[in-house]
């Protein structure tokens, strides 16, 4: 099922970013904290092909996605965007 971000919303950790989506992702929570634990998941693979993710929250209507330090949301999020549009 796709999924459209309705809206980000910053976190007290300036590399986390929580984003809100349409309709609900995952009932219960799902917590990948590197690419080894999300490889098997769906969603969490794909997220974690972007360059620079390292942790992904999946819970309800938002995924929490955590970057390296050195990594730009300016070049996450329009990935983060493709991904959960697409699947």
């Amino acid at each position: 099922m796709p999924w459209k971000v309705t809206e980000t919303q910053p976190t007290p950790n300036p590399n986390a970013l929580k984003y809100l989506l349409d309709a609900p992702i995952s009932v219960s929570p799902a917590s990948f904290f590197n690419a080894d634990a999300g490889k098997d998941h769906p969603i969490a693979s794909h997220l974690f092909a972007i360059e620079g993710v390292t942790s992904v929250l999946l819970l309800n209507d938002f995924v929490t996605i955590n970057k390296a330090p050195t990594a730009a949301w300016k070049a996450i999020t329009p990935a983060v965007l493709k991904v959960l549009a697409s699947a």
